[in-house]
């Protein structure tokens, strides 16, 4: 579904060159649910940014579904956003004018799609959200909005969902109701989902923990190995 491969990001400042990503090979199956972990600066949003066609790399490749962002310009990779990719992000960024129904189709509306009332209503009703579709967001709680967000970012059955932090605002019980909610949607639809997240307990949903350091992957564990409790457990302790 997804693979970078040497991926470099650098920016500068002031006449300073700053590397972010420093040769970074990375791979997501179809149907898995990663989570990328590392503390603040060493690259994990900076690459899930790059996986979703909102930046390039200053150097090497992503292949997303066969097709190399770095290659297309701006217009084709919002073109490739709309159609393949849902985004998730810790402060919600709903439209506060739009209902709750209209927030859900916008991108349908964004894609030129035709808006599918019955795809909304049914998102609603898995997102546990129905009857709420003519509120508006500030009518909802922090967790109600989340999931919002997590329906609109599915309504055009992307190939992948991309949560950068979806529960950072959120207090544990309702952190808990997002994840069980996006386990849900990989496990029972296959939704392919790359999450970048601080909390071991957020990563302790995924199939596979990518922990970055520096700008490198420095170590990963898959949930069938040996060694994934025992890992989990040292970083919650």
């Amino acid at each position: 579904m997804i693979h970078t491969k040497g991926v470099k990001k650098e920016y500068k400042a002031g006449g300073e060159v700053i590397p972010i990503l420093k040769g970074v090979d990375f791979s997501v199956k179809q149907g898995e649910f990663v989570a990328i972990m590392g503390p603040s600066g060493s690259g994990k949003s900076t690459l899930l940014q790059l996986l979703g066609g909102l930046d390039i790399p200053t150097e090497g490749s992503i292949a997303l579904d066969g097709v190399k962002l770095e290659t297309k310009s701006e217009k084709k990779r919002t073109i490739i956003r709309r159609q393949k990719i849902g985004f998730v992000f810790q402060n919600y960024q709903l439209l506060p004018t739009l209902t709750v129904y209209e927030n859900i189709a916008f991108p349908m509306h964004a894609s030129g799609r035709k808006i599918d009332t019955e795809a909304i209503y049914d998102l609603l009703d898995a997102v546990d959200l129905k009857g709420y579709g003519k509120r508006f967001p500030h009518e909802l709680s922090g967790g109600q909005q989340q999931r919002v967000a997590i329906a609109r970012a599915l309504i055009n059955k992307p190939a992948i969902l991309l949560a950068d932090e979806p529960t950072g605002n959120l207090d544990r019980e309702h952190s808990s109701d997002i994840l069980e909610l996006l386990s849900s949607f990989h496990q029972d639809r296959g939704q392919t989902i790359v999450m970048v997240t601080h909390d071991m307990f957020s990563a302790g949903y995924a199939d596979r923990i990518v922990l970055f350091k520096d700008g490198i992957i420095e170590t990963e564990v898959k949930r069938e190995d040996d060694d994934y409790a025992e890992f989990l457990s040292r970083f919650m302790a």
